[in-house]
Order: structure tokens, then C-alpha cells, then sequence
């Protein structure tokens, strides 16, 4: 007997596969499905190049492979090309690449002359490899959907976000912040969702020849004595949150809360999270969060139901977009 799910004209069937990144949101995703990951051999060879095969036909299905970019990111980026020429050379009908997190989407435009644009690149790589259509949460930039040829759908963790954040503030007394100047966009639909609450953003300075570093100068905004929700997309190092959440508390803050979909955490952003004032740092699983990375002010909130529906409503040819209420 195989596992998916069957349209009920029998005509369609619903498979999802993972690799092997993240297997607590693979197995979550599956379980929201109500379906089974297809049995999947995958191992490294000696030298470290990846063998996969899965256990049963996919012939004729609709195929969803998850994987969760994260470190080691190539390898895992690697994995789920390798995994989408297999379903492509094993006749799936549609293939799905399911990107929680999209690797290299920061690299989205060049900044200097002779630069890479990673993110094209990737889409491009998963074009080849027989991708018909991908799947993100909360894209660096939305503009990086039209680096794939053919449907992007671009999921949104704000709902789910905003929905928690209500839960612990005093939504009369709170002011959302953005870390820059360029997100003040994302900061404004925050603020809707928070009842029309007043903005904020940090002035920084970045040196484009310096990774994961910037400097935060000054708030721009009344934050004195004010809750303050600090959002971004994703926290790598933590070095740039750390900074903006001493400038907010210097500026007279009551408290504040930061929150973003992706947790990268790499070193020693746990560190900086925990030692840095916030009162609470608000991320989804869209990566996995090793227990060595896991501090006392963080909280995990889980994306395996929005990413479920958005699979589901593309199975049964339905609206992504009416997931998020006209704003997707």
C-alpha cells in the first residue's frame, strides 16, 4: 500500500517527501496532511557525495519535498536537487520544492561589480532539476519570486506572529520597530495587525565589505516608555537585533520583544539573544533550533499548519493567497 492523499475523483494523489534537515517539521507537516512521509534512503558517501532513493512509486503524483536550509546549507541544498531529479526521473506528475527557509536569498542583488546573484542562481538549480514549483516563508525580498520560472507561492508567518505577540503586550501601549530603514514596509503591515500601533526604525550603517556586521546609531521614533516589538525576517548572528534592542532601551523603552520567522542562530547569536535586554525573542521552526542554541527567552512557534494548508490548497488547485486574506 502507498501513502498520500487522493483527491476524491481519484484522479490526483498527494505526495510529500523530506530530507533530511529538519525531520521534527517534515514529520509535523505530514501529521497537519493527516498522510505519511514516503520511505526515504538517504546517506553520504565516504567523500561526501548524497545518495537517495525513495522506498515507493511516485509515478503520476503530485510531489511536495521539504527542506529546511539550513547549516550545512549546501549540503542540504544539495540533497533536495539530487531529490528532485529522482521524483522527476521516477515520472512524478507535478514537483513542489518546499523551501521553509530559501538559502542564499540575501544575496538577491549585486552590490559591487563582479558579485554573484545567489538567489536567481538557486532558482535556477531547482528549474533544472525538474522543480515545477516552489514554496517559501517570508522571502528576504518578495521581488525574488520572479527569479523562478513558473508559480512561486510566497507564505507569510506575520499572522501567526502578530497573533502571539497580541498575547503579550498592551496593544495600546506598544510601538513596532523596524531594525532598518528598509523594512519599514513590513513594520507598517505589523502595525496594522497590532491596532494601527506607531512606528519606529533603527538608523544604521553597514560596511558591505563586512558579513553580519552593522552599526546601530540611533531610534528614530518616540519609544519612551513604550512596549516595543522589534520585527525582522530572520536572525542570524544576533549582532544586529542585540544592537537595536540597546538602542531602543537606551532611547527609554519599557520593554521589548523581538520577533522574526527564521531563526538561523548561528554563533554566538544565543548568546547575544539571552544578554541582550529583549524580554522575549518570538521565532518560528522554519529551522531547526539544536538544543545547544535554545536560551531562556526564546519561544518557538511552530509553522507546520501554515505550511500544510498553502500544500493543501495547491493540491486541490485552491487559492494560496486566501490564506493570508488578500495580502499574500
Amino acid at each position: 500500500m502507498t501513502t498520500g492523499i487522493v483527491s476524491p475523483d481519484g484522479e490526483k494523489r498527494l505526495v510529500f517527501v523530506s530530507g533530511r534537515a529538519h525531520a521534527e517539521l517534515a514529520k509535523d507537516v505530514a501529521r497537519e496532511l493527516g498522510t505519511e512521509l514516503v520511505p526515504t534512503t538517504a546517506y553520504d558517501f565516504a567523500n561526501g557525495e548524497i545518495y537517495v532513493r525513495f522506498g515507493e512509486s511516485v509515478r503520476g503524483a503530485d510531489v511536495f519535498v521539504l527542506q529546511s536550509h539550513t547549516a550545512p546549507i549546501n549540503q542540504w541544498i544539495m540533497e533536495q536537487l539530487i531529490m528532485v531529479d529522482a521524483l522527476k526521473r521516477a515520472s512524478a506528475k507535478t514537483i513542489t520544492v518546499v523551501l521553509p527557509f530559501y538559502g542564499y536569498a540575501r544575496q538577491d542583488k549585486k552590490h559591487r561589480g563582479r558579485e554573484p546573484i545567489s538567489a536567481r542562481l538557486m532558482a535556477d538549480l531547482f528549474k533544472t532539476a525538474g522543480a515545477d514549483r516552489l514554496m517559501s516563508v517570508d522571502l528576504h525580498t518578495a521581488q525574488a519570486q520572479g527569479f523562478f520560472d513558473g508559480p512561486v507561492d510566497h507564505l507569510w508567518a506575520m499572522p501567526m506572529l502578530t497573533d502571539y505577540v497580541r498575547t503579550r503586550v498592551d496593544v495600546s501601549n506598544v510601538t513596532v520597530v523596524s531594525p532598518d530603514a528598509g523594512r519599514i514596509r513590513v513594520a507598517e503591515q505589523w502595525a496594522a495587525k497590532l491596532g494601527d500601533a506607531p512606528l519606529a526604525f533603527i538608523h544604521k550603517t553597514r560596511d558591505v565589505n563586512v558579513p553580519n556586521q552593522s552599526v546601530a546609531n540611533r531610534v528614530v521614533g518616540d519609544v519612551e516608555g513604550r512596549s516595543c516589538v522589534l520585527v525582522d525576517d530572520l536572525i542570524d548572528t544576533g549582532g544586529t537585533i542585540a544592537a537595536a534592542v540597546k538602542v531602543l532601551m537606551d532611547a527609554g523603552a519599557k520593554d521589548v520583544i523581538v520577533a522574526a520567522t527564521h531563526g538561523v542562530l548561528s554563533d554566538p547569536a544565543a548568546q547575544r539573544l539571552q544578554e541582550c535586554g529583549a524580554r522575549e525573542v518570538v521565532v518560528t521552526d522554519t529551522l531547526p533550533i539544536a538544543p545547544d542554541k535554545a536560551f531562556d527567552k526564546l519561544t518557538v512557534l511552530s509553522i507546520a499548519p501554515l505550511l500544510a494548508r498553502a500544500i493543501r490548497e495547491v493540491f486541490d488547485d485552491g487559492s494560496v493567497t486566501s490564506l493570508f486574506d488578500g495580502n499574500a
